[in-house]
């Protein structure tokens, strides 16, 4: 389906839409009090018996400007899904796999725009995408007096409903809590990508995720950008959410005004 024929969902019809650059540019100002900003660079060393490196991820459904959001239902508090990389995991699915296990939803990382200081993989025959799937956020905390903790925050998006309901079926099948999702196709523009859900698709929750008691504690909602943002406070996880959103909207721009990004 070509990007110029696609239908987009109404909430992407809005002068939101046809005005992302605007949209970034006022909320940027509405965030700017409140934003976190980087430490000081610093140096350490830490043995692998000292250190513990784990990943979150904000998980947004981009049809309908929503993203994840999880609540203690006991200690009462709001936060983005998060959590410690199995051994041998890369960081990448990790944060997909704790998406998944805290929230419920199923997602994979989606590649945006974003300023970061990696290099490109050098390349044979195109130019490298615009795109990446880095952290938008890392943090360092102390785990006791020995212990450094290292978390990278990611971007993800809701699957689309014929790759959900393939992943449900190998579940069932296979007896598995967790399938890893195929990666976000490299050719495909985001307004393609929200062709393949029907009008008013809600993405699937499923139940009892967690592998432990904590996270059976955990609620997990769908909340607007704005309202996520606010529940979060004025810290890294809700600078996450809006750097993701602006990262999402950005995309949208780029595309749009290089059609030919479409696989289509």
């Amino acid at each position: 389906m070509s990007s110029s024929t696609t239908k987009v969902p109404e909430t992407l019809n809005a002068a939101t839409y046809s005005s992302p650059k605007k949209y970034n540019e006022d909320k940027a100002t509405e965030a700017s009090d409140r934003s976190p900003e980087s430490d000081q660079p610093v140096l350490a060393s830490f043995d692998s018996s000292h250190l513990t490196i784990g990943a979150g991820v904000a998980i947004f459904h981009i049809a309908t400007a929503r993203v994840v959001v999880c609540y203690h239902s006991v200690d009462g508090y709001w936060f983005l899904p998060k959590g410690r990389r199995d051994a041998g995991e890369d960081s990448c699915t990790g944060a997909e796999r704790e998406g998944f296990e805290e929230s419920g939803y199923r997602n994979r990382l989606l590649p945006i725009p974003l300023k970061h200081r990696q290099p490109q993989a050098h390349s044979r025959h195109d130019p490298a995408s615009p795109f990446v799937t880095e952290p938008v956020w890392t943090q360092f905390a102390p785990v006791g007096c020995a212990s450094q903790y290292l978390l990278f925050w990611y971007i993800a998006e809701t699957l689309p409903p014929d790759l959900e309901s393939s992943l449900s079926a190998k579940t069932q099948e296979q007896a598995k809590a967790y399938q890893v999702p195929t990666k976000y196709p490299e050719n495909l523009a985001l307004r393609d990508r929200l062709a393949m859900e029907p009008e008013d698709y809600e993405p699937v929750r499923h139940e009892n995720t967690g592998v432990n008691d904590e996270e059976a504690l955990y609620e997990a909602h769908l909340l607007p950008i704005e309202e996520a943002t606010k529940k979060l406070g004025r810290s890294v996880m809700a600078d996450v959410v809006t750097k993701g959103w602006t990262g999402i909207r950005l995309r949208i721009e780029m595309e749009v005004q290089t059609p030919e990004n479409s696989d289509n």
